[in-house]
């Protein structure tokens, strides 16, 4: 049997371990792209940090074409994910290249994930980036 000094600490020790994880899934973040009234694309200036991710949610009809464009000083890529993905995605940057235009098959929220490979991923480098995107 545990003392009930041996459990507090335990509890303690529990409830911190749950905040340490709980700040490591806040450390990724989504942003839903509003277009400006009348416009058809958006920019957005940001920077992403070691192994996280910053994702960009665009709504989008089937049929239309996206064009997404990075700009960056470090190994930053984007990907591409459909409408309920778990994380496949439709376009890979580090594979395709860092300026994509693609049809989309289906309706429904696109995620644009911004990330890090390489030596900057592991160093936990801040990359600064811009990304513009568009829907036509």
């Amino acid at each position: 049997m545990i003392p009930a000094s041996g459990l507090a600490r335990l509890g303690i020790a529990s409830a911190f371990a749950i905040l340490m994880l709980s700040g490591m899934a806040l450390a990724q973040s989504s942003e839903r792209v509003n277009f400006a009234a009348g416009k058809d694309n958006a920019a957005v200036e940001a920077e992403v940090i070691g192994g996280g991710y910053k994702d960009y949610i665009l709504g989008a009809a089937a049929g239309q074409t996206m064009g997404v464009s990075l700009i960056t000083d470090g190994t930053a890529y984007f990907n591409i994910l459909p409408p309920g993905s778990d994380g496949e995605a439709i376009y890979i940057g580090s594979i395709d290249g860092n300026d994509a235009s693609i049809k989309l098959p289906a309706a429904g929220d696109y995620t644009i994930r911004v990330y890090l490979m390489g030596n900057d991923k592991d160093s936990g480098r801040t990359v600064p980036f811009t990304l513009s995107m568009t829907i036509m």
